[in-house]
């Protein structure tokens, strides 16, 4: 067994610099959170990241019942925050997914934005991420942080241009397997 080390950015963002307007793309509309679309959530979770980077870093998000499981674990937070926590759907149906809480700090966290591969490129994770931190601003948060792997230079670049500054480099080990010859 061998040991990789994923290269991972904590970027934040202050919240007091003005209000933020969200907007879904035209065709495109918002789902409030709601118990009901936990497994929604899961499922488009699954749908954005199953083939992508982070879930060999988190391989749960490769999975179908890891990413229901990891749905329930945010739910079960305390600082589990619905109004960071939405949905976006286009004709076709539920496309993307972005999870809100509050960490200690007390401090926005978001903990996944997704969007399905098919509709990416079209501002809906821009829209997601302004969502969530319009939740954070109306619990009267002052702060929101993220993390990102750091090869995943679109998400970065989109962050930055959202005002998310980089504020620490994290390491995540990973286990992987050798292949024998």
């Amino acid at each position: 067994m061998t040991i990789s080390y994923f290269k991972r950015f904590r970027m934040e963002i202050d919240l007091t610099g003005g209000t933020l307007a969200p907007a879904a793309p035209a065709g495109f509309f918002w789902e409030a959170w709601s118990d009901s679309l936990l497994s929604v959530h899961a499922e488009v979770k699954y749908q954005c990241f199953r083939n992508e980077l982070d879930a060999r870093v988190f391989p749960n998000l490769g999975d179908r019942e890891g990413c229901a499981r990891l749905m329930r674990e945010i739910r079960n937070k305390p600082g589990f925050l619905p109004g960071a926590t939405w949905l976006i759907a286009g004709p076709q149906g539920y496309c993307g997914t972005v999870q809100g809480v509050v960490d200690r700090g007390p401090i926005g966290a978001i903990q996944n934005v997704g969007v399905i591969p098919y509709y990416r490129g079209v501002g809906l994770g821009r829209a997601l991420v302004a969502k969530a931190l319009v939740g954070f601003q109306s619990a009267g948060l002052d702060r929101a942080y993220l993390e990102v792997t750091a090869q995943n230079t679109r998400a970065v670049n989109m962050y930055r241009a959202i005002g998310f500054k980089k504020v620490k480099t994290l390491y995540k080990a990973i286990e992987a397997f050798e292949r024998l010859a």
